[in-house]
């Protein structure tokens, strides 16, 4: 974790790559662009280093006021933050669950007083939560331990993200799959429970923000792939190109296929309106909408056609990175937020960052 720093895929495009520095020079650097009023400075600023050396990237101002300005944004650099109303949540939750599975709400409230390991009982423990870590652990016993949970979640634990950057359970799992995890743990249930800590919420997150290669010119498009999935902003922008190319008006949502579904979608449908002028078969068309998540699509036929078309007709180059067009939706946002909102506070956030004096 202490070897000598490495310029990483996770390219900054925005701006010329900085110098290697030394593990010194970097805490000293991450500790500086902390905000000063954050308790144990030193602590983050070791747990974003080990993260950043751990996976190679380069703790450049740019990369870390990045790491910086999205955790300021997710939970004001709280290892565990507090959700508001999460009782009243997690309860209605387990309402539709119920109610999905037609059992009686009274049936399900009697089997939730039963004891927890802890001693409380389940329906105690859910109106003391506070934070995500503490209804995942709720959840994570009641599926393990009783069969109603069993019924309920399939399973499946319905905390999805956590920790000081709220980075995806699911995301991190899968990551821990192919890269190694620098911390101990026993198994997937391992690395859900390290999400909720600071070091490996930070980790994750970092990962998620920084672990994958994107030709873009600003950060504003990696902050909204960081709330919309990787590379949402570069295929909102391939599906402005398409519009424009096939007269057709998608939603710019960065979606290229319908999820779990091998049936056309409205991007799939508007690409294959092209196909005698693209030279493309609609088998062809939608394997090269199946690389939507990874960097190759740029290098696809479909991709390159079809941004020769939309430059052709606009005369310029159009974009090849824009916001996403997405409403923010989940039980704990009560406000009518975007993707665009959230990377446009974010670019915010960052800028001071990047303006912070050093020391």
């Amino acid at each position: 974790m202490l070897c000598t720093l490495l310029a990483s895929g996770c390219a900054t495009s925005w701006e010329e790559p900085q110098a290697t520095v030394n593990p010194s020079q970097a805490r000293a650097l991450i500790t500086q662009r902390l905000p000063a009023s954050l308790k144990d400075r030193d602590g983050w600023a070791t747990d974003i280093y080990a993260a950043f050396a751990s996976m190679e990237l380069q703790p450049d101002k740019q990369n870390v006021c990045s790491v910086i300005a999205v955790t300021e944004q997710e939970s004001g650099f709280k290892a565990d933050p507090t959700v508001a109303n999460l009782p009243r949540i997690a309860w209605k939750q387990i309402d539709e669950q119920a109610a999905a599975h037609g059992i009686p709400k009274t049936m399900v409230r009697t089997a939730l007083k039963l004891e927890s390991s802890t001693g409380k009982s389940y329906a105690a423990r859910i109106d003391a939560a506070r934070s995500e870590r503490d209804l995942s652990e709720i959840y994570e016993e009641l599926i393990a331990r009783v069969p109603l949970g069993r019924t309920f979640f399939a399973d499946r634990n319905p905390v999805r993200t956590g920790g000081p950057m709220q980075v995806g359970v699911a995301y991190a799992q899968a990551h821990a799959r192919q890269r190694p995890y620098p911390y101990v743990t026993s198994d997937d249930g391992g690395i859900r429970r390290e999400v909720f800590t600071r070091r490996g919420g930070m980790y994750f997150g970092i990962a998620h923000l920084l672990d994958y290669p994107a030709n873009y010119d600003r950060p504003l498009y990696r902050f909204a792939d960081y709330n919309a999935g990787h590379y949402a902003s570069r295929n909102a922008a391939f599906q402005n190109a398409l519009t424009l190319a096939s007269g057709i008006p998608l939603d710019l949502d960065g979606d290229l296929v319908l999820p779990n579904s091998s049936e056309p979608g409205a991007t799939e449908r508007a690409a294959r309106v092209l196909g005698k002028r693209l030279d493309m078969s609609d088998g062809a068309i939608r394997r090269d909408l199946e690389r939507g998540e990874d960097e190759a699509f740029e290098r696809s036929k479909l991709y390159e056609r079809v941004f020769e078309m939309a430059d052709t007709l606009q005369g310029r180059p159009v974009p090849r990175a824009t916001l996403p067009q997405i409403r923010l939706k989940s039980p704990k946002i009560t406000r009518k937020l975007t993707t665009a909102w959230f990377a446009e506070r974010v670019q915010q956030r960052y800028d001071s960052c990047l303006k912070r004096a050093p020391g």
